[in-house]
């Protein structure tokens, strides 16, 4: 077990309540499709490569009726980036000791109607302390208030704190967020903010508020789709769409990497990766 101060700790405590109300809205929209699924989770230790105690995390997966498979990771951790790994860290090539604590969920669904997401909000400390994290729906088969229903929610926590927010991290989900190999986006968006340092309580705030964005309005979206018929053409589509997804999370995505660096879970970790997919 890795000793907290304080803001670690209550960052950490956020990040677990945050993913206790979201699992409880995720498993509701079950029970009202039918459904008895619920979240298996596990429970993993991390040690450093000296063997002392590193931390760990839980990881959470549902695979339901309307959920074809969801991940709901939390985890805290810390100890020394190995090598040249820390020079590619916030604050972390002066000295490789490091603290992370964050939760990271993914959601592909069964009907194709229904928007796959992906969130993730953490706190890092190196010789420096920050926020990351943010938020990006990606449909198989966009729909235009769905997108515009998920901006809106998101632009409303970002202007909480400060107007320039939304644009500024809007604008940096839509280069991050993308496939250059393919030339397309991996959906349609969000936002996505990091090292967002300074004051620790402005940030944490921030960082509630898009959490709070996030369980607002996707359980929304997924219940005005979950129940649109779909073709076998749509399927099709979904599968497709999938196969990007993943290329994106195994070729470009900074927390992979940052995971499987820091001796993370694998499983928890390749939890983005879709139950099914295909490449023509």
């Amino acid at each position: 077990m890795i000793e907290l101060d304080t803001e670690q700790q209550a960052a950490r405590t956020w990040f677990e309540s945050l993913r206790d109300r979201i699992c409880a809205a995720f498993e509701a929209i079950e029970r009202d499709a039918g459904s008895d699924a619920r979240f298996d989770y596990l429970s993993w230790d991390r040690a450093d490569p000296d063997g002392s105690p590193g931390g760990g995390g839980v990881r959470g997966v549902m695979k339901g009726k309307v959920f074809e498979k969801v991940g709901v990771n939390v985890s805290t951790v810390g100890g020394r980036f190995e090598g040249d790994f820390a020079k590619t860290i916030h604050g972390a090539a002066e000295d490789p000791r490091f603290f992370a604590t964050g939760i990271s969920l993914v959601a592909h669904m069964a009907n194709p109607h229904v928007p796959a997401v992906h969130m993730n909000t953490r706190f890092l400390a190196t010789t420096k302390r920050w926020f990351g994290g943010g938020a990006d729906l990606n449909p198989p088969i966009p729909y235009d208030v769905d997108t515009a229903d998920f901006h809106a929610r998101l632009k409303m926590a970002c202007d909480a704190h400060d107007p320039a927010h939304y644009p500024r991290f809007r604008q940096w989900a839509d280069d991050y967020f993308y496939i250059p190999h393919r030339g397309v986006h991996r959906g349609v968006g969000g936002i996505f903010y990091d090292h967002l340092e300074g004051d620790f309580e402005s940030g944490f705030a921030f960082t509630r508020d898009v959490g709070e964005a996030f369980l607002d309005v996707y359980p929304q979206i997924v219940r005005r789709r979950m129940n649109s018929e779909w073709t076998d053409a749509d399927r099709t589509r979904q599968l497709a769409w999938r196969g990007r997804y993943a290329e994106f999370n195994l070729v470009y995505d900074r927390g992979t990497l940052f995971g499987l660096k820091t001796g993370g879970n694998v499983d928890a970790i390749l939890m983005s990766l879709p139950p099914m997919a295909s490449w023509e």
